[in-house]
């Protein structure tokens, strides 16, 4: 049983003003007043950043900010009714806080309201000085994952309740993994003990689900687009001077979506690559059968013709055309919804590599690549590489989770399955907005819908879906909260989350929408109303961004998307209302939230 974990607490109290729509862009300037130039805004938000930190050590009986504590910028959001924001994280003695995260809340006049935190305890170790050195906890890391470890770093680990003095050790190529191979090792610098052992990439499949899988026999072969009659493969674009590079409009014939439009690069007169500068540069590129985590070894994609792939296997291209579309599609999705600039909201693209490793049944976000990885399938169970669109909105998510609340599982076993409400709420929100990208992108070839992975070809029909989460037997989801959630593996603890957004979205009971029947059920016959997609996605997104932190849990985030609900609609509002029924819904209220695990 893992060590437990001590719950987030947020406290904000901001601004009320009520406002309609998708406020609140992260990095967006007010809406009132007049246009100003990049200096200025960088000067505001540096002032907003000094003053949120200064706020942090004069409120530390809150914030939970000591003496030898430095915080460090991660994000600044100014919202359009007033409110500011900063998410920090710390160091102590110079040493990284693991679980030291934090969100600064700040009224319009920068006067301090509240602070949403992960550790709710001192993060000063017990002792400074380590008992083991960096090369014996480098060799610990390397034994217990088979890998190489490459240095250890010094720091506190603030996590599960606890302060103690560890070292970080990140290890490649480990044989325990069956993604990249590559895992951050916490190794107590006291005790020797491995603390947390967890993967950098995060897999759209679990290893139980792969067991269970290939259990059972079940062969997964989704249905491939027919390829379309040749030639009918579209334009190269407009050549208006012969300057190059430029951008232009090719097409492509996809495995999951159809013939689709894309932005591409035109390098020189006949050639053309599968990069897009309307979208930050995003690319995608040919991992050639390698585990490389590295975006520029992969080789790239390029044609003489404009047109991309013939919708089979067949073409190694046809995987990087469902893969360019997802990403692109994804970043339009946050963008056109909530403004924001890429999956770190720092105006970069999104990179993908298809045909990842040899025979892997997966795909992944990989923070060290900072781009997608999509394997092949394992020519067994899985016979078609995995770059259905919700799996790439699903994904990328998770970058955007990291590139934000940064939501970890409490424990990782030893066959790589994770655990835990944090990490169960990471996969939450990769559902959540994932099926969005799907309602976002409105594709006939892939309708949208409220379930995830509906095109895998799973005997079940899909892998999950967030209307009546337990209806996946394959990974045994849930759709209340209960005392055991903690414990369970995060995949199947993600159905709280998720079913609590579908009742805020769209209500209790039977519908019909798009052409999929629902049947959502509540905890004590429960009847819920919903307010919408747009208002549901639009909360949550918000507590996301302002609310959430590493260990925010589903209690956690019941607060955080009644703050969300509140800055948005105001606290009478119905939109207010419909958050509280919706987690009531599947069993998390005021009146059960745990007691703090230490």
């Amino acid at each position: 049983m893992q060590r437990p974990h001590i719950r987030s607490v947020a406290v904000a109290v901001v601004a009320t003003t009520a406002v309609t729509g998708l406020a609140g862009q992260a990095l967006a300037a007010p809406a009132a007043g007049p246009s100003r130039t990049a200096a200025s805004a960088s000067a505001s938000t540096a002032l907003v950043a000094s003053a949120a930190r200064a706020a942090a050590f004069a409120h530390g009986s809150a914030t939970g900010v000591v003496q030898g504590d430095e915080l460090r910028v991660q994000d600044v959001m100014i919202d359009p009714e007033g409110a500011r924001h900063v998410r920090f994280t710390r160091t102590h003695q110079g040493m990284p806080v693991l679980g030291g995260d934090l969100v600064v809340h700040l009224s319009r006049t920068l006067a301090y309201t509240g602070v949403t935190r992960g550790a709710e305890h001192t993060v000063e170790p017990g002792t400074a000085k380590p008992k083991l050195t960096a090369a014996q906890a480098a060799a610990k890391a390397a034994a217990v994952t088979q890998g190489d470890a490459s240095g250890a770093q010094l720091v506190v680990d603030a996590r599960d309740g606890a302060s103690a003095l560890a070292y970080q050790v990140r290890v490649t190529d480990a044989a325990t993994s069956e993604s990249t191979g590559s895992r951050t090792v916490v190794v107590d610098a006291v005790t020797g003990a491995v603390r947390s052992n967890t993967p950098d990439s995060d897999e759209f499949l679990s290893p139980k689900l792969l067991s269970v899988l290939r259990g059972s026999g079940q062969v997964i072969d989704p249905a491939t687009y027919s390829t379309p009659p040749a030639g009918s493969l579209g334009s190269i674009g407009t050549a208006v001077a012969n300057t190059f590079p430029k951008t232009v409009t090719g097409t492509g014939s996809s495995l999951f979506v159809g013939k689709v439009s894309l932005t591409t690069t035109q390098t020189s007169k006949p050639w053309f690559l599968l990069k897009d500068p309307t979208r930050y540069g995003t690319e995608t590129r040919d991992a050639q059968n390698t585990e490389s985590e590295s975006f520029a070894k992969g080789k790239k994609i390029v044609s003489s013709t404009n047109t991309w792939g013939n919708g089979a296997v067949s073409s190694r291209v046809s995987a990087a055309v469902d893969a360019q579309y997802g990403v692109t599609k994804t970043l339009d999705f946050y963008s056109k919804t909530f403004g924001r600039k890429g999956i770190e909201n720092n105006s970069k693209g999104a990179q993908a590599m298809v045909h990842f490793g040899n025979r892997i049944a997966n795909a992944f976000w990989d923070p060290t690549c900072g781009c997608m990885l999509y394997g092949d399938g394992d020519g067994q169970t899985f016979k078609k590489p995995l770059v259905a669109l919700d799996v790439t909105g699903h994904e990328l998510t998770h970058g955007v989770v990291d590139a934000t609340a940064k939501l970890e599982p409490t424990m990782v076993d030893v066959y790589g399955n994770q655990y835990g409400e944090p990490g169960a709420l990471n996969e939450s929100l990769a559902d959540i907005f994932g099926s969005n990208v799907e309602f976002y992108a409105n594709n006939a070839k892939n309708p949208p819908n409220y379930l995830i992975g509906e095109k895998l070809g799973l005997s079940q029909k899909f892998l999950r879906r967030l209307d009546h989460p337990s209806l996946d037997k394959l990974e045994g989801t849930v759709d209340y909260w209960s005392s055991d959630t903690y414990y369970t593996e995060v995949h199947a603890g993600s159905g709280v989350s998720s079913h609590a957004y579908y009742l805020l979205a769209e209500g209790s009971g039977k519908k019909t929408i798009g052409g999929v029947a629902y049947d959502s059920p509540t905890y004590h016959s429960l009847t819920v109303k919903g307010i919408g997609r747009t208002k549901a996605t639009a909360i949550f997104y918000r507590a996301l961004t302002r609310y959430m932190v590493s260990s925010t849990d589903f209690h956690d985030a019941r607060v955080a998307t009644l703050q969300a609900a509140k800055d948005l609609y105001g606290a009478s509002s119905t939109e207010y209302k419909t958050v509280d029924q919706a987690w009531a819904a599947v069993n998390v209220t005021a009146a059960n939230t745990p007691a703090a695990r230490n």
